[in-house]
C-alpha cells in the first residue's frame, strides 16, 4: 500500500516538510508581481530561438528575420497556452486525491501545489490574452482504451504531472536567463521556474514511491503497458509544441505540411532528447524506463485513461 510506503519513508517526509516550509516562505501575490506593459516589441524574440520548432531546419532558413520574430511570438503564445491546458488538468487530478486514502501525508503539500498552479494558470492566461489575444486550444488526444489497476492509475497521474512540469521547466529556465527576451517574458519564466523547482522535487520523490508500489503489487504485463504509455505520452507532449495554427498565424503557407516536415526532420529527434534530458535520466535511473529511446508517437494517448 502506498500509505505504508510513505509513512515509513523518512527521506520523503523530510523533503515534504522542507517543501511545505519553502512554499510558505516563498509565497508571493502574482496579481501584484508583474508589471504588464501595454505591448511587447514585435521586432524582437519572444522565445529563445533555439527553443522554436523550426530552429536548425531548412524551413527556418527559408524565413526572413521578421518572419522568425513573428513565429517566435506565436510559438510563445502556444507554449503558455500549453501551460494553461496542462495546469487545468493536473489541478483536477491532484484535487481528486487530496485527503484521500493513501495520500494523507502529502495532502498539505497538495494544498500549496493547487494554489500555486492556479496562480500559474492565471498569469500564463493573462500573458496569452494580453499579447496574443488568444489561448490556443489544444487537441484532445483520443483515448487508447487502456484500463489500469489503482496502483498504475495513481502512478501514471503523478508521472504525467512530473513529465509535464519537467518539459515546461526546460523552457522556463532557458528563457528566464535569455537576455535577448523582453523583461516581462523573462520574469514570467523566472517566477514559474522558481515554483516548479519545488514541484519537480516533490514529484520525483512521490513518483519513485508510487513506482515501488506498482512493481510490488502489479503484474509484469501491466508494467510493460505502463512503459509503452509513458513513451506515447512523452511523444504526445513534445509534438504538442508543433502547432499548425501557430505556423498559420505566423503567415507560413501550408501549416499542416510544415508541421509534418518539421516532425520528420532529424533535428526534431535531437530537440526531443534535449527537452527531456533530465526526466529521461530520472526515468532510466529509477528503472521506470529501461532506456532513453522514444521515437515519435503513432498511437494516440489520452489523459483521462489513467
Amino acid at each position: 500500500m502506498i500509505s505504508e510506503l510513505i509513512s515509513k519513508d523518512d527521506r520523503f517526509q523530510e523533503i515534504l516538510e522542507r517543501l511545505n516550509r519553502k512554499s510558505v516562505e516563498d509565497y508571493y501575490n502574482p496579481y501584484r508581481m508583474f508589471d504588464w506593459p501595454d505591448s511587447l516589441p514585435e521586432h524582437r524574440w519572444w522565445m529563445s530561438p533555439e527553443l522554436t520548432t523550426t530552429f536548425g531546419t531548412d524551413i527556418a532558413a527559408e524565413l526572413s528575420e521578421e518572419q522568425l520574430y513573428r513565429l517566435s511570438r506565436f510559438e510563445s503564445i502556444n507554449f503558455y497556452s500549453l501551460n494553461v491546458d496542462g495546469i487545468r488538468d493536473l489541478i483536477v487530478e491532484v484535487t481528486r486525491r487530496i485527503h484521500t486514502r493513501g495520500f494523507e501525508v502529502p495532502s498539505e503539500f497538495f494544498h500549496h501545489f493547487i494554489g500555486e498552479e492556479n496562480e500559474h494558470m492565471w498569469f500564463f492566461a493573462e500573458f496569452c490574452l494580453r499579447y496574443g489575444n488568444k489561448i490556443y486550444r489544444q487537441l484532445e488526444p483520443a483515448g487508447d482504451g487502456e484500463t489500469w489497476s489503482d496502483e498504475a492509475a495513481s502512478f501514471l497521474v503523478f508521472l504525467r504531472i512530473l513529465l509535464f512540469e519537467e518539459l515546461v521547466d526546460h523552457f522556463n529556465s532557458t528563457m528566464a536567463a535569455d537576455e535577448r527576451l523582453h523583461d516581462t517574458i523573462r520574469a514570467v519564466n523566472r517566477i514559474h521556474h522558481q515554483d516548479e523547482s519545488r514541484h519537480i522535487a516533490f514529484g520525483r520523490e512521490l513518483v519513485s514511491l508510487l513506482f515501488r508500489d506498482l512493481t510490488a503489487n502489479g503484474s509484469q504485463e501491466e508494467l510493460e503497458r505502463v512503459r509503452a504509455y509513458i513513451r506515447r505520452y512523452l511523444n504526445y507532449s513534445f509534438e504538442s509544441l508543433f502547432n499548425p495554427h501557430v505556423y498559420r498565424d505566423a503567415g507560413i503557407p501550408e501549416p499542416f505540411a510544415v508541421r509534418r516536415r518539421l516532425l520528420a526532420h532529424p533535428r526534431s529527434a535531437e530537440f526531443q532528447q534535449q527537452v527531456f534530458r533530465k526526466p529521461l535520466n530520472y526515468l532510466v535511473k529509477t528503472g521506470i524506463l529501461p532506456d532513453r529511446e522514444l521515437g515519435f508517437a503513432r498511437t494516440p494517448v489520452g489523459r483521462g485513461n489513467a
